[in-house]
């Protein structure tokens, strides 16, 4: 081989590893729970932001919303209150919802007017994971569901982004055991599109202050969990041997009240009687003397 194609070959090499580390940094997954706080990078920023937009779309074929406009934030949108930008033009977002999945994309514009775009978009999708309960009123004996659900950008169907991405969502105690199917005191189920997973217990007395954590991973790596602590409602729950405690104190006290009424009921019934009787004797007695006069 000549040295020319020795160095074509190197070239063609070089600039293939060059578009596939850009291709790698200009898309970036995010996962969050809901509730907390996340910061979402762009890679293609420039020093001082202003010509720094972000653009947000929850689903594939809706309207891109301006967010942030040449390094300043719009105040129009639902979430403008809780979005801020960072020093290197980073998207920051408090208190992070289950409205806030999406695509959301980082643009460089640049030119006297503003109107020339710099390079291609850094692209940040963000994967929201959020927990539910079937139940508002918790108490021992009931039976309770707990939902898991992954918020993804329908760029794909959620199966196939699953599989190709390696993603995983299962349910795990306290002790960080992870729950199976297999445990008969759990029913775990999962929908078809694998984007939730469900897990439905009878929740017992000692169930009180229990975690049970919902995590998800990508390629066997954990990116974000969620924890639901059961609160059992004391006022609805009761304990069964408390329960047949207090019946048998009851049964005990109307015993006694009968023992000591029984005796007090019959002496009465008796005298009631005799007085009775006293005056059906002495009632013919009047008659008579009243006719001899």
């Amino acid at each position: 081989m000549s040295d020319e194609c020795r160095v074509c070959l190197l070239g063609l090499i070089f600039l293939s590893s060059l578009l596939t580390g850009i291709s790698g940094v200009d898309e970036t997954h995010v996962f969050i729970s809901s509730g907390e706080n996340v910061r979402l990078p762009c890679n293609n920023y420039l020093h001082g932001c202003k010509s720094t937009t972000w653009n947000y779309n929850r689903f594939r074929d809706s309207a891109a919303v301006e967010l942030i406009t040449l390094g300043i934030k719009k105040k129009d949108t639902e979430s403008h209150e809780r979005l801020s930008l960072g020093s290197d033009c980073s998207l920051n977002i408090r208190n992070i919802s289950t409205e806030d999945y999406g695509l959301y994309t980082c643009q460089q514009w640049i030119g006297v007017n503003r109107d020339k775009k710099l390079g291609p978009d850094a692209r940040v999708y963000l994967h929201v994971l959020h927990v539910s309960s079937s139940q508002t009123e918790i108490s021992a004996g009931l039976s309770v569901t707990l939902f898991c659900q992954l918020y993804s950008y329908p760029r794909v169907s959620c199966d196939d982004w699953i599989r190709s991405e390696r993603i995983q969502l299962f349910w795990v105690n306290q002790t960080g055991v992870k729950l199976t199917r297999s445990d008969s005191r759990y029913q775990i189920s999962s929908s078809s599109d694998h984007c939730i997973i469900t897990l439905n217990t009878t929740l017992l007395n000692e169930d009180d202050n229990r975690e049970w954590r919902c995590e998800v991973t990508q390629r066997d790596q954990v990116k974000t969990s969620v924890t639901y602590t059961v609160k059992i409602n004391s006022t609805h729950s009761q304990d069964p041997s408390t329960t047949n405690t207090h019946t048998t104190k009851e049964i005990l006290i109307i015993l006694k009240t009968a023992v000591f009424t029984a005796p007090t009921v019959i002496l009465l019934q008796i005298i009631c009687a005799r007085r009775a009787g006293r005056k059906d004797s002495q009632q013919p007695e009047e008659i008579e003397i009243n006719t001899i006069v």
